[in-house]
Formats: C-alpha cells, sequence, structure tokens
C-alpha cells in the first residue's frame, strides 16, 4: 500500500456560547444562542455535509449544548399552550399583541433588532435597511415615536430574523424565500411559520453532528462544562508564568478550585454524551488556557489531546532552552508540530495564529477564492518543510468571523472546504486520528508555561482592575458556598442546582468583557449579568448577597464602537506584533 505522504492540516472550530439564561426565571438575556444556531451552527454542518471528502474537528461547549436543549422544550411546551417561550425576542416574533407603539417595551424590541452587522445583515436587504432607518429616525425624534405602528415591529423582527438565517437555509428552505419575496406586511401566520424553520433548524443541530461524526468528517470535542479558565481557578498565580508583573485580585486563590476543575470536567463529559452519544477524545481547554497543571487534570480525566495559541509553545521553548542551552534539538522545534509536557501523556496542538487571524480579520474583504488561495498558498509553503511531524493547526471560533464576510462566509467555506479535500499535498484530518495514529512521536518539553491563545497570556481574564474585581467577587461567593455546604443545610436537588450556578459564575466569558477596552454598553450588558448569576447563587444557598454584589464596578470604554476592532474576536498576538 501507497503511503499517504500529504501534510496533515485540521480545521478545528469552536462553537461556544456563555449562560444567557436568568435560571431563578427561565428567561433568556441575549439570543446569541438560538441566533448562532440558525445562522452558524447550521452553515457549519452544511459546508462539510456538501464535501463527502472534508473533514473537521468542531468544539462545544456544555453550556452551548444545554441552551439549545432549553430553546427546544420551551418552544415545544408553548405549542402545546402549557408554558413560555422565555427568550424575549423570540416570544414578540409570535405574539399576538406586540408592545404598543412609543412604549419602553416597544422601543426596546426596536432597539435589539438593530442589532446585527449594519453592512454585511442589515444594508443586504432593502426592506431591512428600510426599517432599520427608520428605527434610526424615531431613535433621534422621540416625539415622532407615538406614530409607530404595530405592523413596523412585527417587519422589523421577521427581518431581523431573516438577516440573521444561514445562508445554507436561505438558499433552499421554502419559507425563508417565500418571507424574503413578500418582504412586508408580515402576518401573525407568518411569523410562525418563521419559527418553525427556527425550530427544525435547532432541533436539527445535534443529529447532525451526531452523523457527520458517525460518517468520520467529523471529530466532537468538548470544553469544560461552564467554559471556565481552569489554570486560574487552579491557581491564579499561574498567570504570573507569561506575565510576571501582572496585578492579580485581592483573593490570592479561587476556594476549591481543585475540586471545581474536576466538577467542570466531568460535567462537560457527562452533557456532552447526552447530546452526542458518543465520548469526547479532546478538549478544547477554555480560549487555549493551559499550564501544567491543567493538563494533569485533563489527563486524569481521560482527555487525549487538547491545544492552545502558538505564543504559549514560544514561552515554553523559551523556558526551555533558558533551562537546557545545550539541547540542540530545541532550535528545530516550531508550532506545526505536537508535543508533550514532563510526565503529562496528553498531546498538545498548536494553532497557527498567523493562518487563523487571515481568516477572522483579513480575509472577510476579499474574493473568496483569492482569499482561499491565498491561505493554501501560506500552507503549502509549511507543508514544504518536509518533516514528518508537521501538522498545521487552524483553531477559530466558529461563530463570530462569518458576520464580517459576505453571505455569511458561505462561498468562502464552499471554496476552502473543497480545495483542501481535494488537494494533492494537504489532507484534511482530525485531532484524534493524529494521536490515535501519530506520523511521528510528540516532542517532550519539560514544563507548559501557563497561557491562553491570546498573546500566550490570561491578561484578557485576569489584571485589569475590573477582571480582578469580578474575581474577588466570585471568591467571595464560593467561600460562602462552601460553609453551607460544608454545614449540609441543602438538600440533593438544591445542591446540584446550586453547583451549576456556581459553575455558570465561573465562566470565562464575564472577565473577557470586563476592561476599558471593549464597547461599554455591551461591558454593561455582561457586568448585569454575570452580577445577577452572583445573586441566583446566594439565594439558591440561602445566603444574604453583600451589597458588593450590587454596586457596578465596570469603567467606560476608553474606545467608541468604530475603534473597537471586532470584539468579540481577538487576535492571537497583539496587533502589528509578531505572527
Amino acid at each position: 500500500m501507497v503511503s499517504d505522504i500529504r501534510i496533515p492540516v485540521v480545521l478545528c472550530w469552536h462553537m461556544h456560547q456563555p449562560c444567557y439564561q436568568d435560571l431563578s426565571t427561565g428567561e433568556f438575556l441575549f439570543p446569541w444562542v438560538y441566533l448562532h444556531s440558525i445562522k452558524d451552527y447550521s452553515d457549519m454542518a452544511a459546508h462539510i455535509e456538501s464535501q463527502p471528502a472534508a473533514r473537521a474537528v468542531v468544539n462545544f461547549a456544555p453550556t452551548l449544548l444545554e441552551q439549545i436543549e432549553t430553546y427546544l422544550l420551551q418552544i415545544e411546551q408553548w405549542r402545546y399552550g402549557i408554558g413560555e417561550i422565555g427568550d424575549p425576542l423570540l416570544a414578540a416574533l409570535v405574539s399576538q399583541a406586540l408592545p404598543e407603539a412609543g412604549t419602553p417595551a416597544f422601543i426596546d424590541l426596536m432597539e435589539k433588532c438593530l442589532r446585527a452587522n449594519p453592512e454585511r445583515i442589515i444594508q443586504r436587504y432593502p426592506a431591512f435597511a428600510r426599517l432599520a432607518e427608520l428605527a434610526r429616525l424615531y431613535r433621534k425624534k422621540t416625539e415622532l415615536q407615538g406614530y409607530m405602528s404595530e405592523a413596523f415591529l412585527a417587519d422589523l423582527l421577521v427581518w431581523y430574523h431573516l438577516g440573521w438565517m444561514g445562508e445554507t437555509i436561505r438558499l433552499e428552505n421554502q419559507c425563508i424565500k417565500s418571507l424574503q419575496e413578500k418582504g412586508q406586511k408580515f402576518t401573525l401566520e407568518d411569523r410562525r411559520a418563521l419559527l418553525n424553520v427556527i425550530f427544525e433548524v435547532l432541533a436539527g443541530i445535534g443529529p447532525r453532528y451526531r452523523k457527520l461524526a458517525h460518517n468520520g468528517q467529523v471529530e466532537l470535542s468538548v470544553s469544560p462544562y461552564s467554559h471556565p479558565m481552569i489554570p486560574l481557578l487552579l491557581d491564579p498565580e499561574s498567570a504570573r508564568e507569561a506575565l510576571p508583573e501582572v496585578i492579580l485580585p485581592i483573593h490570592a486563590r479561587y476556594p476549591g478550585g481543585e475540586q471545581r476543575v474536576d466538577w467542570q470536567l466531568q460535567q462537560a463529559r457527562t452533557v456532552f454524551q447526552r447530546f452526542f452519544g458518543i465520548e469526547p477524545v479532546g478538549c478544547w481547554a477554555s480560549e487555549g488556557g493551559v499550564s501544567q497543571s491543567t493538563l494533569n487534570f485533563l489527563e486524569r480525566h481521560d482527555f487525549r489531546w487538547t491545544a492552545s495559541g502558538d505564543s504559549v509553545l514560544q514561552n515554553s521553548l523559551e523556558r526551555a532552552a533558558n533551562h537546557s542551552p545545550e539541547v540542540k534539538w530545541l532550535e528545530d522545534c516550531g508550532i506545526h508540530q505536537p508535543y508533550t509536557f514532563g510526565d503529562s501523556g496528553t498531546t498538545v496542538f498548536f494553532r497557527d495564529d498567523a493562518l487563523s487571524d487571515l481568516i477572522g480579520f483579513t480575509y472577510s474583504d476579499w474574493h473568496a477564492k483569492d482569499a482561499v488561495a491565498d491561505l493554501v498558498y501560506h500552507m503549502e509553503n509549511i507543508a514544504s518543510s518536509g518533516k514528518p511531524e508537521t501538522v498545521i493547526s487552524i483553531i477559530m471560533d466558529g461563530e463570530n468571523a462569518w458576520e464580517y464576510y459576505p453571505e455569511n462566509g458561505f462561498h468562502f467555506l464552499s471554496e476552502l472546504y473543497r480545495v483542501l479535500a481535494n488537494h494533492p499535498r494537504l489532507k484534511l484530518t482530525t485531532f484524534q486520528d493524529l494521536t490515535d495514529e501519530p506520523p511521528a512521536k510528540p516532542s517532550n518539553l519539560p514544563y507548559l508555561v501557563a497561557g491562553s491563545w491570546i498573546y500566550g497570556t490570561f491578561s484578557t481574564w485576569i489584571g485589569d482592575p475590573a477582571k480582578n474585581r469580578a474575581w474577588d467577587l466570585l471568591c467571595e461567593a464560593k467561600t460562602h458556598y462552601d460553609q453551607v455546604m460544608a454545614e449540609g443545610g441543602l438538600g440533593t436537588e438544591q445542591t446540584e442546582t446550586a453547583q451549576k450556578q456556581l459553575a455558570i459564575c465561573e465562566g470565562s466569558d464575564w472577565f473577557w468583557w470586563f476592561g476599558d477596552y471593549n464597547p461599554t454598553q455591551v461591558v454593561r450588558d455582561f457586568e448585569d449579568l454575570y452580577r445577577r448569576h452572583l445573586v441566583n447563587l446566594y439565594e439558591l444557598i440561602g445566603y444574604p448577597a453583600p451589597a458588593s454584589v450590587f454596586l457596578p464596578f465596570s469603567q467606560n470604554s476608553r474606545l467608541n464602537d468604530q475603534q473597537v476592532e471586532r470584539s468579540t474576536m481577538r487576535r492571537g498576538h497583539e496587533k502589528g506584533g509578531a505572527a
């Protein structure tokens, strides 16, 4: 048999949303779970389905999977008249009576329907653009708000959901086509037909990816349950390994961090297995946040691979070279190969930040064929090294980049999978296959320097005054939680609910947004949601929430919205820095 000498390429798409649901009321505060489901998770599945020779790794955060389940349950219960849809936008879409024109509820829904990419989503559709222009006029001239009509809001709600619809659905679904052709004066029947499409897409996420995994096209992997920064839960001091001068929170350690990490990883496996019916082999540690102790916990929970950003590797190589300058083979080590660290048997792959950031920040304004040709040209240059251990890893957020591309990245992704699936020198594969049958033994380095895929540090999650304040609030809540649990005052069901609520508070997203370099309103939204989750935790454990939880701590942004570069995303390296 002739051996396959093509160079392995892994496309790893990370699908993640934090918990937007207030567990005490069942209400979803933000709609991003179902909107990204109908736009990005469905489109990605369709692109892989359309190319039988294509392969990829798709990573899911368990909190995302659970929220998809909750949406399906709420919609089905609503259909049978035994419950409400907990998302205000989705509920309004099918409401018989919309808020009265000019009321705060009316204005709130109108504002929510403008939260979309102006160029790629709103301006793409003349009818949507006209509605948005009218909404902006009414926003500026409050005296006109009383003249707004329910029909205006109904049409705006429909177009908002049509604008967020995935391109593959738009091209194939007859209901979506007919609603776009109609364009205006949408009836309640139209709106409920649109909800049926949304439900069908949500219901198809699990089965479609299960089938792709069964067919061998997709490896499904998982992140820790609520997407926490595992190294910081284990030891906040690990932030000093890459940033020695970082200012840490008042609380030097997170209480009981090791037990929480065990819980996060075990719960991730439980949710993943229930949703997909298989056991995950790999774990994308939240934000590529790794440390030597993190690898030990991943190995303890039977995860055979993980991954991070290439700056983490560069820091680790530099440490190894400083400690063992006589080891000459370190000079040949690079980002395009797998590694193990210390005594851990978990294989670590490293993201090519330069290639990943080209997709995330550059190619959206290119013609699709030119963009793919440029990306593949870079890959071919890497492949020309001829090293048997070479692996090219592109690891990206699987959601947010595509709203900056024409047609939700349809042309780019179609061309990317088509070219790579048929390339004579490059071979699409998965991390599982590369650990099952490694082309070469992974290089072993003595120690992994703690860091994340962003700049190789934890600066996005700790060190800023607002981020540190959030950590102190979490540590204080965890201390009270531990006291209540030690006293055994909660029943089994209440204990499980409190554990889940605590996990939500531990998620990485709250700390991501705090700081003065994100849009002010978004920071406030996430701070309000974070503090609400903390209050819910206190209520569950029967401990009065301290006044500190109710005091705002975020700062106004020093940048305006135009200066914030795709705030839902970050580059692997500082802009203009080394790539």
